[in-house]
């Protein structure tokens, strides 16, 4: 879910709506639309502290109550957070992994309301190794392809993904550029499954993520490791790193008969 839209970002836009007699907006209706286009728009990024409110009422030019009540409508939207003696931040949007799903990570940021795009950082051909048995199942010697990848959320990196693709379950994958679609994607398309894992835990970033997600080296990811089979055939193995705080799991299940 966008932490910047949904039902409380439109009950506030149609609160400011109310407020507008003869079409005339009041002042609080104003900041809010000002500093809401600011925030969707990407010129206050996520985690960036908005003028304070005494600022906000020199600017303009209206009482500490206005101010007050424009940036707790929008707290209430979910588009900033008011902390006490530190000021309001924008809210860094947290998505949503359904554990049941393998979602496209493209889907993901665009349920955050965000542009996506991904870069290839990184890609080899290779025959498995012994250590490749415990991540994609493979025997010593199959053809692999490892891919590594990049997935940015507007300007901020969102996910690092290292993946396996098993190139005797998927030869085609082996020229295959990626150009146009991430691995995840191209695969969802080229290759069913019939079977998949899915592993979760924490993780400190090692130099390579931390790299590429920008965050400092040793800061914590969520981590979340998946498997996937076709018949007995193992396809791909993908290791998604995301930064803590920005992703959140989800699973939903009914009581067990048992």
């Amino acid at each position: 879910m966008n932490a910047h839209s949904g039902d409380d970002a439109a009950t506030v836009i149609a609160r400011r709506a109310h407020d507008r007699p003869h079409g005339v907006p009041s002042l609080h209706s104003r900041i809010i639309a000002e500093i809401e286009a600011k925030i969707l728009g990407g010129e206050w990024p996520p985690g960036r502290r908005i003028p304070y409110e005494h600022e906000l009422t020199e600017l303009y030019r209206c009482s500490r109550m206005t101010v007050s009540k424009a940036l707790t409508e929008l707290a209430r939207a979910g588009l900033i957070e008011r902390r006490r003696k530190a000021g309001s931040f924008v809210t860094r949007p947290v998505s949503q992994f359904a554990l049941l799903e393998i979602r496209d990570i493209a889907s993901e940021v665009a349920a955050l309301g965000l542009p996506y795009r991904f870069e290839v950082l990184a890609r080899k051909r290779r025959r498995a190794t012994r250590a490749d048995r415990g991540r994609i199942d493979a025997v010593a010697g199959a053809p692999l392809l490892a891919v590594a990848c990049r997935h940015d959320a507007g300007e901020r990196p969102f996910c690092y993904e290292d993946r396996l693709i098993n190139l005797a379950a998927v030869p085609s994958a082996a020229d295959e550029p990626f150009a146009a679609l991430s691995p995840g994607a191209w695969l969802s398309v080229q290759q069913p499954w019939t079977t998949a894992e899915h592993r979760i835990r924490a993780a400190g970033s090692d130099r390579v993520i931390a790299g590429a997600l920008r965050i400092a080296e040793g800061a914590p990811c969520l981590v979340v490791e998946r498997r996937t089979w076709l018949g007995g055939q193992p396809v791909t193995q993908v290791t998604l790193a995301y930064p803590a705080g920005a992703h959140e799991l989800v699973a939903s299940f009914t009581p067990s008969k048992s």
